[in-house]
């Protein structure tokens, strides 16, 4: 049924007598646009589009519909007078060739005068409507549709069969779309509003600010250079640098040929000041990197870029909120920051990079190569550099802790990883900007970061309210671990709290966060001990028990032998069924080689251990014995330390399938002693369980308590979905009397001073974001208040200002004032919940309650 009435729709359907209209003349065309479906005459029908002449028609040629102009029935557009009249000295459109690019398709119209968005103000042959522009721009923005596939579209709605001759209007409208996108930009940005002209807009000052940072003299209290020194973290501005290598771009046109329309005005640099900057540094030769093998540095200069006039892009970001910063936008990073940083008021500057470590060395002494504008006064200033969290584990060990966010006092709990999130959104137009000229792809990537900061903006509700509730917990984890601590190690717990005072007032200070203990590795302890050989014979004091054969060299030669027991088994365990002659052969080899190689190390062994014999006699008189010689016992003393850490030495420290077999052993060893002793923990606790009530004993659960599989586990181990900023370590780390053995005193010892470190610091950090995000809201609020004032400013229109472009002006200014007030008071309700939350957490903890001032 359904499949029959799309069959009827292609016919006339119930119009085949009379016009619908005039009920006179036969009818012939069909709208399809319009609702109901009617036949009308030519008459009716070029009446009734006078209002709507970019409607799409088909004519009834006897037979069936084909597609039809208005302008071939005789309609004239007529923009600029009443709908209806006639003008009385029409102007055609050069050689009456027009078209007009719409949302429903292309179409060619006869036009007289005309007020549509033309591609050339000289002689035009084409416009594209305004809501044809709007609808492109939303969805460049949202689905990254390139301007080729979005007129495609346009081509097939108004050609779809292919035979219909349709003039390709393609270069056209992209003319309008860079034109449109540059309008727009002026008009938000109020720039249109100023009496000097758009000429006197001055550089970044068409970008969406960020309302949450802090602005001197518009958001921020008077007074606020003079907060306590405790306080300054407060107005500290957070940036991030990184860089897009997904953005490239062909060598394409040229910027003669393809200027930028806002050069500078935007997130991009000033192009042509840039361009000088780089011919003067052309030269200068890329330092290489100290830690780890960071590409970005090493491989800067040697990059693919044939074909390419741009290899990627670099931005500056505001990593608390994630906005983009005004004119830091281009390939060299140390251009793209002493460029932003013009536009910054800041004393306190947090800057993250995921080379940073490599990055600020000589820094300021590039910095001597720029213009004196653009050169920061870092003296005055108190500026620390970091790696983002994910990016941390890539350097070397020495950079985890002086260049982590979470041990830095002051920062709350940023990730610096903002760049990341902003690359994910704008990757997918890389595919259309690549192919752009040089002013068309700076504009264009100009509008899309203004979209996302505009999103950022209008989201910011969300953001400001979500970590409150997390601030209780987190002090109470290392309330609980500094009781314990206070009770085991008193006279240790305060030199750490004094070592810890004295870094966060001077970094240069021994950092508490570094092991004082070394972490011994198998191979440092076989260097030691050979070089223990080398002194001992040097000084005479050497034991020889054996000629050729040092005591190290024996431990040496037994983790060989060990290996060899470990690939024989894996040979015996790959032979299938049918075994070959070649392959049991091989085997034999391998089994008789490891027997006298076993033979001989055993007699030396004899020598410096012979208790060995006892041992080896034991094991033959049980089910342990084993003439296999991948099976011999080598007896050699060893120690564990922990099982978590063999497993991290294992997982991070040994490749090849003999080592990570002797490691996968020693877990077996160790998972066994804790299941024996987790064993006598449970069974001794289900009998307090049952004894506690008969000796009225309460409160013991509180420190004894039920130990399960997830509680098992080191200090510095963490459950799924945990990171380094939100984990918690087992409590069995936190009972009194936990790590007492004096055999692993200094060791557990330090590990349980470095975990203090991190507990305190994830319960400064989480009190920080607390206090931060109050000042935030504030600091939004005002912001928001301040630029509504500013656009009421704006609609004073100057003495000789035009009646008709005064009230537009003025209009404008009006509804852009409303949004901003209309923003604030969206973003209170989800505020206020926030509010008594921390009014109510800071009862509890008798803390008094944070006003804010909005």
């Amino acid at each position: 049924m359904y499949l029959q009435e799309l069959l009827w729709l292609e016919g006339r359907e119930d119009f085949v007598d009379v016009c619908a209209e005039c009920n006179a003349n036969s009818p012939l065309y069909c709208c399809r646009d319009c609702f109901g479906g009617q036949l009308l005459c030519q008459e009716c029908t070029i009446l009734g589009r006078t209002l709507i002449p970019l409607h799409r028609l088909e004519y009834w040629n006897g037979n069936f519909f084909q597609k039809t102009s208005l302008k071939s029935l005789g309609l004239h557009i007529q923009l600029g007078h009443i709908p209806g009249e006639i003008c009385g000295n029409p102007k055609r459109a050069f050689n009456d060739d027009f078209t007009v690019i719409d949302s429903h398709g292309i179409h060619p119209v006869a036009m007289d005068y005309f007020s549509w968005f033309p591609a050339t103000a000289v002689n035009p042959r084409s416009v594209t409507t305004f809501c044809l522009l709007q609808e492109f721009q939303l969805l460049s923005f949202e689905s990254k549709v390139s301007a080729y596939e979005f007129y495609q579209s346009l081509t097939c709605n108004s050609n779809d069969n292919g035979v219909s001759d349709i003039k390709d209007r393609y270069e056209s409208f992209i003319h309008s779309i860079h034109e449109w996108r540059h309008l727009r930009m002026l008009k938000q940005s109020g720039h249109c509003h100023d009496p000097a002209g758009i000429l006197n807009t001055a550089s970044g000052e068409c970008v969406v600010w960020c309302p949450a940072c802090p602005h001197p003299g518009i958001s921020l209290p008077n007074g606020w250079e003079n907060t306590l020194p405790e306080k300054k973290w407060l107005y500290a501005n957070f940036i991030a640098i990184d860089a897009n290598f997904c953005l490239k771009r062909k060598h394409i046109s040229s910027d003669a040929m393809d200027p930028s329309l806002s050069d500078g005005w935007g997130y991009f640099v000033q192009n042509s000041q840039y361009r000088t900057f780089l011919n003067e540094c052309q030269h200068d030769v890329q330092e290489k990197s100290t830690c780890s093998s960071h590409n970005a540095v090493n491989m800067a200069d040697s990059k693919s870029n044939q074909g390419l006039a741009t290899t990627g892009v670099g931005s500056i970001i505001c990593t608390h909120h994630n906005f983009k910063y005004p004119n830091g936008v281009y390939a060299n990073m140390d251009y793209a920051f002493f460029s932003a940083m013009r536009h910054l008021s800041c004393r306190v500057l947090n800057m993250s990079y995921d080379i940073a470590c490599q990055w600020h060395k000589n820094l300021w002494t590039r910095m001597l190569a720029f213009p004196p504008a653009m050169q920061l006064q870092y003296t005055t200033m108190r500026i620390h550099f970091l790696v983002p969290k994910f990016h941390l584990p890539a350097q070397i060990a020495k950079c985890h802790t002086l260049y982590l966010f979470n041990f830095l006092p002051g920062v709350g709990h940023t990730d610096g990883e903002a760049p990341e999130r902003g690359w994910s959104s704008i990757n997918p137009a890389a595919s259309s900007t690549k192919e752009m000229g040089p002013g068309s792809c700076r504009d264009t990537l100009d509008d899309y970061f203004g979209d996302w900061n505009w999103k950022k903006l209008t989201g910011l509700g969300e953001p400001l309210v979500g970590t409150i509730l997390l601030r209780k917990l987190k002090d109470a984890i290392c309330e609980k671990l500094e009781d314990a601590l206070m009770h085991d190690e008193p006279e240790a717990f305060a030199k750490w709290k004094e070592e810890m005072y004295a870094w966060e007032a001077d970094p240069l200070k021994t950092n508490p966060f570094d092991p004082k203990v070394e972490t011994l590795m198998q191979a440092t302890i076989c260097l030691q001990l050979a070089r223990d050989d080398v002194q001992a014979l040097i000084d005479g004091t050497r034991v020889i028990l054996h000629d050729d054969v040092s005591p190290s060299m024996l431990i040496g030669n037994r983790l060989d032998l060990e290996e060899q027991q470990c690939h024989l088994h894996s040979d015996k365990a790959s032979l299938g069924l049918h075994v070959s002659d070649h392959q049991e052969g091989s085997v034999l080899h391998k089994i008789t080689s490891l027997q006298r190689c076993i033979d001989s190390w055993a007699a030396v062994q004899q020598l410096y251990m012979p208790v060995v014999s006892i041992i080896h006699q034991c094991l033959s008189t049980t089910s342990l014995g084993t003439d296999q010689p991948e099976d011999y016992a080598l007896c050699l003393p060893s120690a564990v330390v922990a099982a978590s850490s063999t497993s991290r030495f294992k997982d991070r420290q040994l490749t090849g399938q003999g080592a990570n077999t002797r490691a996968h052993a020693t877990l077996k060893k160790i998972e066994a002693k804790i299941a024996i002793v987790t064993q006598q923990y449970q069974a001794a606790h289900a009998a307090l369980c049952l004894l506690a009530p008969l000796i009225n004993k309460t409160g013991w659960q509180t420190t004894l308590r039920a130990l399960r599989s997830e509680d098992i586990r080191s200090m510095m181990d963490m459950l799924d979905m945990e990171t380094e900023g939100t984990r918690m370590f087992s409590w069995i780390w936190k009972v009194h009397g936990a790590s007492q053995d004096e055999g692993d005193r200094d060791g557990s010892l330090d590990a349980m001073h470095i975990e203090w470190c991190k507990a305190r610091a994830r319960a400064n950090r989480w009190t920080e974001e607390v206090e931060l995000l109050m000042e935030e809201m504030q600091w939004t609020d005002r912001f928001l208040e301040w630029h509504a004032s500013w656009w009421m400013g704006r609609a004073n229109m100057p003495p000789g200002t035009k009646n008709r472009l005064a009230e537009g002006l003025i209009t404008y200014a009006h509804c852009q004032a409303s949004l901003c007030h209309s923003l604030k008071a969206c973003f209170h309700p989800m505020w206020s919940s926030t509010l008594a939350v921390k009014g109510r957490s800071d009862q509890d903890s008798g803390v008094t309650r944070y006003n804010n001032a909005g």
